[in-house]
């Protein structure tokens, strides 16, 4: 290995010693490329200079990123490989950037073992912690697929189409399929044209779209525009454009173009008015906007200040005066350190988006999530591999009633980089358990038809009831992952109430129920202690003094005495085997003694109590003398019993 090390290092610095300036020049100039977000021009300079054997952890970082940032997952996996196969101390985000572009290429247990190393050193990382918590995360993905018919949604071309949203029987997207005019301007950094807004007529019955028209209007500019949305009057649309308005093009402090959402009012036929949200800047991006159904609040992605990753989930409220309030966070159950984009909020208080930071199979994954009243997201899921695939895989719309809706990818198969599907979800997401048990009596485990079963959520309130069958059998459909509490109610028995966290896969989860009687019929010769399930007063080795929790169940039976002035009952007294025959029985008279003393102190008539201590006689396992016994199997022979003989 030393041999081996040593002709490398040779070979490197007669190589570098020849060509460093001529290969420092190209580093120079992909570099320059690389910072103004011209990743296709550098990726070539790059790959030219790697070819030459030179090697160096930042080349290496931003070649991956090249690739990784152009969904480009094979040769983002490549050189990413080859950066750690230097060795060196990468950032945590070189550590997940290469496990996403492993699962993309199908090393899916690669990506994991990258996975494990990425949470062990970065434990605060909210991505780690997420494949920590799920690790069987693959068996979420399989049990969430096969729920979708999907097809080419008849609008797309050989350049990039993604981003859509219906309106008025309309299905508008944004497209780089322009190539008409002479001065159409290519990105740098995707190689394509810059993309505009366009539309196509759909068909509501047959869900097909008809001939692709552009936008004609003040709303396409020579820079990109994507991801519209329209309000329900149609009179106003948000959309995604480069920092461009009015033939002026504004830059951040490192005189890069970002992105903004914009918005137009529509008067007299005409898109006029076309402004930039308030709470957008130069110096941070802002895109995708989504509308809640009743138009009050505007979610959408950005990277500005505050955020928790490399683009977050916002919302902002939209007041009757046309004003925005303030951006705010969802939050860290959605947003991880890595990118979360393109909301979509159903009337159901869905909100589906796509992400690389909660686990998925590679690029980025759509996944759901349920918006609660409290303003966080909770029950997040992967959509399943029929939408998702080991690409990018984003722009999720659907009707919540129809099921109908759109999606895009760059998945393999496609007739562009980017394309639109379209799909009919036929089974919906939410993985539902059966949650069955049966009710029966605690003491006789009779079952106990026609009692009252409640399912609770964890704040209380009430999602469903039944009453159990003839067969004493209950069941509830529940969601997965979610905790309930479910109540068993009977006449003669005492309510009871069980807390049941439900499994994160769909199938069954079983909570049978045992309740004990609130009344107890008893007569001459019973044991009154069985009624309160009082099974043996306890005394320490030993010992005839009333432990703490015996005198707790002493209380019942004062109770009882109280209440029934004629009863009367026979204390009896078991020791265990251990100390001498004579000794036991000497012991279990004190015992005795002691709990018919406990009670006449407590007010009542040693008339009505009589009491003999058993010693070892009456043993109730096998834990005679010479038998090793644990502590717990001889506790269970130091026991009072009550015995009724008048009533």
């Amino acid at each position: 290995m030393k041999n081996y090390t040593s002709l490398f290092c040779l070979t490197f610095i007669i190589v570098f010693s020849c060509n460093s300036y001529s290969q420092q020049s190209k580093i120079n100039t992909a570099d320059k490329k690389y910072d103004s977000y011209a990743y296709i021009d550098a990726i070539k300079t790059y790959e030219r200079v790697a070819e030459k054997g030179y090697k160096s952890e930042d080349m290496f970082k931003k070649l991956g990123n090249s690739y990784y940032f152009n969904s480009e997952f094979d040769g983002a996996a490549k050189w990413y490989g080859e950066l750690f196969g230097m060795n060196t101390n990468v950032e945590p985000e070189y550590y997940y950037r290469y496990a996403q572009s492993l699962k993309s290429t199908g090393q899916t247990d690669k990506a994991n073992k990258i996975l494990q190393e990425f949470n062990a050193k970065y434990k605060n990382d909210s991505r780690g912690k997420l494949y920590k918590d799920d690790v069987n995360y693959l068996d979420q993905i399989k049990a969430n697929s096969g729920r979708y018919k999907i097809e080419d949604a008849g609008i797309n071309s050989k350049y990039s189409d993604y981003g859509s949203f219906v309106y008025d029987n309309k299905i508008y997207f944004a497209s780089a399929r322009d190539t008409g005019n002479f001065s159409q301007r290519k990105h740098k950094w995707t190689g394509e044209y810059f993309t505009n807004l366009y539309f196509a007529d759909v068909d509501p019955a047959t869900h097909t779209s008809s001939k692709v028209n552009k936008i004609k209007s003040q709303i396409n500019t020579k820079f990109h525009e994507s991801s519209p949305v329209f309000t329900k009057d149609g009179k106003t649309v948000y959309f995604t454009r480069n920092n461009y308005v009015n033939g002026k093009k504004g830059k951040d402090d490192n005189k890069i173009t970002l992105i903004k959402i914009y918005k137009a009012s529509l008067e007299n036929g005409k898109w006029t008015n076309i402004m930039a949200l308030p709470f957008t800047s130069d110096n941070y991006s802002t895109a995708h906007p989504a509308l809640s159904p009743d138009e009050k609040t505007l979610y959408f992605a950005s990277d500005m200040p505050g955020t928790l990753g490399q683009s977050d989930i916002y919302k902002v409220s939209i007041n009757s005066n046309d004003s925005f309030g303030s951006p705010e966070n969802l939050g860290k159950t959605i947003n991880t350190e890595g990118k979360e984009t393109f909301p979509y909020v159903t009337s159901e208080n869905e909100i589906y988006f796509a992400s690389d930071g909660h686990p998925g199979l590679g690029g980025l994954d759509v996944f759901v999530g349920q918006l609660e009243d409290n303003g966080t997201v909770s029950g997040i899921q992967n959509l399943g591999s029929d939408i998702n695939s080991p690409k990018d895989d984003f722009a999720y719309i659907i009707d919540p009633v129809s099921r109908l809706g759109y999606f895009s990818s760059n998945k393999d198969g496609g007739q562009g980089s980017d394309d639109i599907y379209k799909f009919l979800e036929t089974r919906r997401l939410k993985c539902i358990q059966e949650l069955n048990g049966i009710i029966t009596d605690a003491e006789t485990n009779i079952i106990l038809p026609g009692t009252k079963v409640t399912l609770y959520d964890s704040q209380g309130g009430i999602k469903s009831n039944t009453i159990s069958d003839s067969d004493g059998a209950y069941t509830f459909a529940v969601e997965c992952g979610k905790t309930y509490n479910v109540r068993a109610e009977k006449q003669d028995y005492t309510t009871k109430e069980v807390s049941i966290t439900i499994g994160k896969i769909t199938g069954k989860t079983s909570l049978p129920i045992a309740l004990d009687k609130s009344t107890c019929k008893v007569t001459i010769g019973d044991d009154l202690g069985k009624c309160f399930g009082i099974k043996m007063i306890y005394f320490d080795l030993d010992k005839s003094n009333i432990r703490t929790e015996a005198a707790l169940d002493l209380e019942k039976i004062l109770d009882v005495l109280n209440n029934n002035p004629t009863m009367k009952l026979d204390i009896r007294s078991h020791t265990d085997s251990r100390a001498t025959y004579q000794y036991n029985e000497a012991l279990s008279n004190r015992r005795a003694k002691s709990t018919i003393q406990w009670l006449v102190k407590n007010g009542i008539a040693p008339g009505r109590l009589t009491g003999k201590g058993y010693g070892e006689t009456q043993l109730v396992n096998r834990c005679s003398d010479g038998v090793p016994c644990t502590e717990e199997e001889h506790q269970m022979n130091r026991r009072s019993e009550f015995i009724i003989t008048a009533l």
